[in-house]
């Protein structure tokens, strides 16, 4: 992971810029990547598959669980909403709006 960040250094140092609970929430709300790593998990644990459909009777039902936590509300919402307020203004409350 190191190696990596100190590759991509430009792009990782300004996310470094934001409040905590702003960075909580660009952190954990990244919906596409983290349904692929769940996802890419739950394969590598199984390994190899008999066929096509056993591969996709697994994702399907995979889909089903995770699906169960995308109606969870983030818990520091409200104090990051409170911060992109002050760092975006009426840009941020018309979008919300």
């Amino acid at each position: 992971m190191a190696t990596m960040w100190r590759r991509q250094w430009q792009q990782v140092i300004p996310f470094f810029a934001y409040p905590p609970e702003v960075r909580t929430i660009i952190y954990t709300t990244n919906a596409i990547e983290s349904l692929h790593m769940r996802l890419r998990k739950i394969v590598k644990n199984r390994g190899h598959f008999p066929s096509d459909d056993a591969a996709t009777k697994l994702l399907f039902l995979a889909l089903r669980n995770i699906e169960k936590d995308w109606k969870m509300p983030q818990r520091t919402w409200k104090q990051a909403a409170n911060q992109f307020a002050i760092m975006f203004g009426e840009r941020f409350t018309n979008a919300i709006n």
